[in-house]
């Protein structure tokens, strides 16, 4: 019997160790790539700092832990609005019951790309970033939160000049558009080409301090760029862009005819 209750015991605890295990990844996921994850470890060396002065640094030790005492109030008052961000999360899709969503890679793509097309056509400006590894919740949070199916008509109604948010840039994430009007940090390099407009320094900025790819539409030309990693491609048409984005995304292409006629060719030489 006694062993019995024991065995049940370690079923409890392995339980309990894998549901916390659970909540600290979950939690490291919404602050991955977000200022949250900087402040997080900012706390964890003023722990290591306050365990390192036990050995003799007295005022030191007794200034940080008046600090720490109070730590779940400083956790709270730190974190409320990724605190406020995961839990909305959670009650939109909650994790352990997560839908895969319609949409594959490719097709947003090609959403993406007709939309910048038709708003190239027709001189209409837009600036369309998509997050990739680092988050850019910090972003979204600036912006007007949508948080709707990706579709090209969506983002041409929002670059509308007609629309309040026509302004500012949307953000992507996986197949949603998850803000519209949000605004992102200028690029200041003195170097950067007279003609750039904020736009396309905008989106500059926003490769600069992350990896998303970014796509600049301008009023003035009517000409499509790609920002990434602090560099832009201008003067881009449909195919390039897409092209682009495929490799930016890690999108295996699509074999096209004539390349597939090669190397049918090639194999039959062979």
């Amino acid at each position: 019997m006694f062993d019995t209750i024991l065995n049940f015991r370690y079923v409890w605890d392995t339980l309990d160790i894998v549901l916390v295990a659970f909540i600290i990844y979950y939690a490291l996921t919404m602050i991955e790539g977000t200022r949250a994850l900087q402040v997080l470890f900012g706390l964890v060396l003023l722990f290591v700092l306050f365990y390192l002065s036990q050995g003799g640094l007295f005022t030191l030790n007794w200034i940080l832990g008046q600090f720490l005492g109070s730590i779940i109030l400083i956790v709270v008052i730190l974190f409320q609005h990724d605190i406020r961000r995961g839990l909305a999360a959670i009650g939109r899709r909650p994790f352990l019951l997560k839908i895969s969503s319609g949409k594959t890679k490719e097709t947003y793509v090609e959403e993406v790309v007709k939309a910048s097309s038709y708003l190239a056509n027709r001189q209409i400006g837009a600036l369309i970033a998509i997050e990739r590894n680092n988050s850019l919740a910090d972003f979204i949070e600036i912006g007007m939160r949508i948080d709707s199916l990706l579709s090209r008509e969506l983002i041409i109604s929002i670059f509308n000049p007609s629309s309040p948010l026509h302004d500012g840039g949307i953000i992507i994430v996986r197949d949603r558009i998850a803000s519209a009007g949000s605004f992102f940090p200028l690029v200041t390099d003195p170097d950067l080409e007279r003609d750039l407009g904020t736009r396309h320094r905008a989106a500059i900025g926003l490769s600069s301090e992350s990896d998303a790819v970014v796509v600049a539409v301008s009023e003035e030309t009517g000409k499509i760029s790609l920002a990434m990693g602090g560099e832009i491609k201008r003067g881009l048409d449909a195919t390039s862009l897409n092209n682009e984005l495929l490799d930016a995304l890690g999108i295996k292409r699509p074999k096209t005819a004539d390349k597939i006629k090669t190397e049918e060719s090639e194999q039959a030489n062979t």
